[in-house]
């Protein structure tokens, strides 16, 4: 049985995704290692799990250090990584969208300034829309910058939307909808086919019946 490496995204996507593969039959139950280690081995299914920054598992496994990877749409969107996206788990929903502060969406028709962490996503949804816009590259608390005077908007990831309202910010446009998906790569595709396929043929089947939502 070929040895499998699949990167996972440090947080609630990976107590999700192990909680998926365990119910597949694809792993043993060990989930509550997750908090002490950034390296799993399964002895019994000859799996090895490694716990990355989320915009991370892309890479892992364009580059060959993962066989698998479970990552959200919008990473692939935004880094391009070259590998297989083969299947949508249908776990970890939300969405990417085009925020601001209340009563203001009119108010900014030209010249915008876009504050996100997804400069790739943005600028191309901008580009579609032939919008010209400055893209304000941030890490975090993006929802700060309209309220300082960064940007007039910004780009970002929404699941309930809670965080904006606390903010004084609304959502003015959706620009796609995300959830976790399973990656891989491409080398290991041809030559770990066996093993690949059995592990995407027990997901699929998970998802087909509704063993797991959310």
């Amino acid at each position: 049985m070929d040895s499998i490496t699949v990167a996972l995204p440090k947080g609630r996507l990976a107590e999700k995704s192990f909680e998926v593969f365990a119910s597949c039959g694809i792993t043993t139950n060990i989930q509550n290692e997750i908090s002490r280690k950034l390296f799993i081995y399964d002895h019994e299914n000859n799996l090895n799990f490694i716990l990355v920054k989320p915009s991370d598992v892309p890479t892992y496994v364009e580059h060959g250090a993962a066989d698998l990877g479970v990552c959200g749409k919008d990473v692939l969107l935004e880094l391009k990584r070259d590998c297989y996206e083969v299947l949508d788990l249908g776990f970890g929903r939300c969405k990417m969208v085009v925020a601001g502060p209340l009563n203001k969406k009119d108010n900014f028709l030209s010249n915008k300034r876009v504050a996100t962490k997804f400069p790739a996503i943005a600028e191309e949804f901008y580009k579609k829309k032939g919008e010209n816009v400055e893209i304000i590259k941030l890490n975090g608390s993006v929802e700060l910058a309209p309220l300082v005077g960064l940007s007039e908007v910004i780009v970002d990831i929404v699941e309930t939307g809670t965080t904006l309202k606390e903010n004084g910010l609304t959502v003015y446009e959706e620009i796609f909808s995300s959830s976790a998906r399973l990656i891989v790569n491409k080398a290991s595709m041809k030559t770990k086919s066996e093993r690949i396929k059995e592990i995407i043929y027990k997901l699929k089947g998970a998802i087909e019946s509704d063993m797991f939502k959310a």
